[in-house]
């Protein structure tokens, strides 16, 4: 298979989606579901199961596939997040490039988890149009 090959069947595979598709009961913000978590840490989203999948989850195993895809086709307000977190995600990784030492790599996430992150809305959000815009600080504060 050579490289066009490859290219076009990368276009024509399906994406991996959120199983998260059930908006009943679920907390919006922006637009996006504020899911359950596997965290220790207080937030607001609710505390997920330690042994159910997670959000996080499903965007650390899809990473690797969903990374390659131009398109996504959003099915349900989970995939906005899953889009969001595969960015994230991507992020992450470019920081911990040049970190030799496991210590310098926590230390650039924590920093990376530390810094004022643009919401929908300002200047500086990575996907215009992807989430409503916040209708209150609150909401902001939330997403």
């Amino acid at each position: 298979m050579n490289l066009l090959d490859l290219l076009n069947h990368v276009s024509i595979s399906p994406v991996y989606h959120s199983s998260f598709v059930v908006e009943e009961g679920i907390t919006k913000a922006c637009g996006c579901p504020v899911l359950p978590l596997k965290s220790h840490i207080k937030g607001p989203a609710p505390v997920s199961e330690q042994d159910k999948t997670d959000i996080v989850d499903e965007a650390i195993t899809f990473f690797r596939a969903n990374v390659f895809f131009r398109n996504f086709d959003i099915r349900s307000p989970a995939d906005k997040l899953l889009i969001y977190l595969t960015y994230y995600i991507n992020v992450a990784l470019k920081r911990l490039e040049g970190c030799r030492t496991l210590a310098v790599g926590t230390k650039a996430i924590i920093n990376l988890g530390l810094e004022n992150i643009p919401v929908p809305g300002e200047a500086g959000f990575p996907f215009p149009g992807l989430f409503v815009l916040p209708q209150s600080q609150e909401e902001a504060g939330i997403i």
